[in-house]
């Protein structure tokens, strides 16, 4: 199924279910979010894609995005001076971009393809309890690092499969790659076992820094006096 949808490109990714918070000042995303409000676009939804390299993607430039994207839902919007917005949103549905338009509107509209997950191979309830409660362990062994900062957010037992992964990794800090790829896998298992993975990752890395004996400025070369 195809459909066209408004963009945002950011330098973040957004997944399904994640929270999105924005500040809109420039004139373009101030229209798109005019027309949001005024349900000039269907349902106040907007496609969301991360740029590749840089923070703005102009006419000229516009292969510099990410090929899938995920929509957000506009939640709620509050207009300060100046025409400016404080808008927050939610992640929603996967897409991948098909064709970019830059002509018939003051912001970038594409024509997408919705992405859905696909059925897995060999799949079992047992095999996905077991990925389950392994990427739950992972997901708790990097806050017990203790290294990060901010609430915990724990996913509900009754948290579907396929939103779990997505659901555990927006709650830590990976890296725009890292997370570009959990976005663009389509197998709901494949997607888990890579987030226990990447879970593990970091929290051993997290824990070899707080081993560190001294502080890391120690290890810095002092800077010449000439």
């Amino acid at each position: 199924m195809l459909d066209t949808l408004p963009l945002f490109p950011l330098g973040s990714v957004l997944f399904p279910g994640g929270h999105l918070p924005l500040h809109i000042f420039e004139p373009r995303y101030r229209e798109l979010v005019q027309d949001l409000l005024n349900e000039d676009v269907p349902d106040r939804r907007f496609g969301v894609v991360t740029i590749r390299q840089g923070w703005e993607v102009g006419e000229d430039n516009v292969d510099s995005m990410y090929d899938v994207g995920c929509t957000a839902v506009l939640d709620q919007a509050r207009q300060l001076p100046g025409g400016r917005y404080d808008v927050t949103a939610f992640g929603e549905r996967r897409f991948r971009l098909l064709q970019i338009d830059t002509e018939s509107a003051p912001y970038l509209l594409a024509r997408v393809q919705w992405l859905p997950d696909v059925t897995p191979e060999r799949d079992s309830p047992g095999r996905r309890e077991r990925l389950s409660a392994a990427a739950r362990d992972a997901h708790q062994r990097y806050h017990a690092s203790g290294m990060r900062s901010g609430p915990r957010e724990v996913p509900g037992e009754a948290a579907d499969l396929g939103d779990l992964s997505y659901l555990l990794a927006d709650d830590c800090v990976l890296t725009t790659e890292d997370r570009q790829e959990l976005l663009e896998e389509t197998d709901p298992l494949v997607r888990l076992r890579t987030v226990r993975k990447l879970l593990l990752r970091e929290a051993e890395f997290l824990r070899e820094l707080r081993a560190v004996p001294a502080p890391l400025a120690e290890f810095a070369q002092q800077p010449s006096l000439n």
